[in-house]
């Protein structure tokens, strides 16, 4: 890969490790279900009359941004709102890679290799050790959700490969349509119409600047640039890098916030890594499956 091309990968890492942070700064003020909405009301307003519609069904279009934006989304704010630190989010975010291939494994009847079994078994060991050794300022709760969250990316990506659409893109955008309005209700239900009123027209400059960050930023550069890297070279060239967004994530989050894991956070995230990265990386002779990041 050019030296270019590989500046710009890193980019990518670096704007989608430094989202978590970016997020849980925003949500100072504003509840988290109706953040949600306001990043894909950003989202849509400009890239639905630049990107073009992906050619799938609208239902499986539909399905795909319920997990895949929707839930993800959702359930990830919800958790940095109960105090999951960012950092560590970032890392237990990326155990949708190894749930993908769970899921693959039993809705489309895709076979795992060897490799894929050690390395789910290893992630899994990786995010129990986390589980169990969490630090006391790091609530169970935050915790489920962002398993959950991951779990939501999982199915969603299992979904997008049922579609297979040529544009990764095009289908991220689209399939945000799902999201801007049910959030929005689900937010008024749950954090009652007093407090969402309250915060659209007392919006602190951190939400404001915070929302510009995840819908331009990680949302458009960031999937514009990595789908047009993947586009240019090989996934095996590309996918790796993937792997430095926890790390950017942890230390924009001890930088920022002066987060800094445990022992047992630590090991675990080491472990989580080590399977994400025998399930991500494989020999040459084969193609790997491109994997998306928040």
């Amino acid at each position: 890969m050019p030296l270019k091309d590989a500046l710009l990968a890193v980019m990518v890492v670096v704007i989608w490790g430094t989202n978590f942070v970016v997020v849980d700064e925003g949500l100072d003020g504003v509840p988290a279900l109706l953040f949600v909405a306001m990043r894909f009301v950003v989202v849509l307003l400009p890239a639905t009359f630049f990107v073009s519609r992906p050619n799938a069904r609208w239902q499986d279009v539909a399905a795909i941004g319920a997990f895949m934006s929707f839930g993800q989304f959702g359930l990830l704010y919800l958790a940095l709102e109960l105090d999951m630190p960012p950092g560590l989010a970032s890392l237990v975010l990326q155990a949708q890679v190894l749930l993908t291939v769970v899921i693959a494994t039993v809705s489309l009847g895709e076979r795992p290799t060897r490799r894929q079994v050690v390395a789910v078994a290893i992630g899994a060991v990786g995010l129990a050790v986390v589980g169990f050794g969490r630090s006391a300022s790091t609530p169970l709760v935050a915790l489920l959700l962002t398993l959950a969250a991951a779990l939501a990316w999982a199915i969603g990506n299992v979904l997008s490969r049922r579609v297979r659409s040529a544009s990764g893109l095009s289908l991220t955008v689209w399939s945000g349509l799902v999201v801007p309005v049910p959030m929005f209700l689900l937010s008024l239900v749950v954090d009652g119409p007093a407090e969402v009123g309250q915060a659209l027209t007392h919006l602190p400059a951190s939400a404001i600047w915070a929302t510009a960050y995840t819908a331009y930023l990680a949302s458009l550069v960031g999937y514009g640039t990595w789908n047009h890297l993947l586009g240019r070279h090989p996934a095996a060239a590309v996918v790796p890098f993937a792997l430095l967004v926890p790390v950017v994530g942890i230390l924009t989050a001890w930088i920022v916030q002066g987060e800094t894991p445990n022992l047992a956070e630590s090991v675990g995230g080491a472990l989580l890594l080590l399977g994400v990265a025998a399930a991500t990386l494989r020999p040459r002779r084969q193609a790997p499956d491109p994997v998306e990041v928040t």
